[in-house]
């Protein structure tokens, strides 16, 4: 036998939540349209495309996936332009292939003389690559935010703020914690 109190507020529950569950519903409905217009490829099959994309001198626009680049770039969140480039410098961010096959968006922070570049996520307290520079597909030219927010890589304030972040390694692991809690 079904208590008649919980039923009753069991169906006023739902016509309260009825526009919050449509509201989901329909934004679920356009974000499935807006991925049936753009194809996912998985990036074993993407970034080499990219890589010759790049080589042919197109410029590329990616999606952000994963977070080792937090807190300047969030998962699917942001997007990243990416050129060919002449030069490059520590706090550079790049696409490059570490080991055949597996790409990584990291940014330099220690190159050598001999083209060997040092590579780490702002998003890691630990841990780096290694590659060479001719292992390097293309350089981070823009940043691009939701709402087609535009931030040039070479913006003063975001090298400066990208510099600060490298200093604060040691308490980093702490500081992210704080961003994921607050995001």
């Amino acid at each position: 036998m079904t208590n008649p109190l919980k039923s009753a507020t069991t169906r006023v529950g739902r016509i309260l939540a009825a526009p919050v569950r449509m509201a989901k519903e329909h934004r679920y409905a356009d974000a499935e349209a807006g991925r049936q217009q753009h194809k996912d490829l998985p990036n074993d099959r993407l970034l080499p495309l990219v890589r010759r994309f790049i080589n042919e001198g197109h410029t590329v626009t990616l999606a952000v996936k994963g977070y080792s680049m937090r807190p300047f770039l969030e998962h699917i969140r942001d997007q990243v332009t990416l050129d060919a480039f002449d030069e490059l410098h520590v706090g550079d961010a790049v696409l490059a292939e570490i080991v055949p096959g597996h790409f990584v968006l990291h940014r330099i922070i220690d190159m050598t003389g001999d083209g060997w570049l040092t590579l780490m996520g702002d998003g890691n307290i630990q841990g780096t690559e290694h590659c060479h520079i001719n292992d390097v597909c293309g350089i981070v030219t823009e940043y691009i935010r939701p709402n087609n927010h535009v931030t040039p890589a070479s913006n003063r304030w975001l090298r400066w703020r990208i510099r600060q972040w490298r200093r604060l390694l040691p308490v980093r692991r702490y500081l992210l914690y704080i961003y994921r809690l607050t995001i």
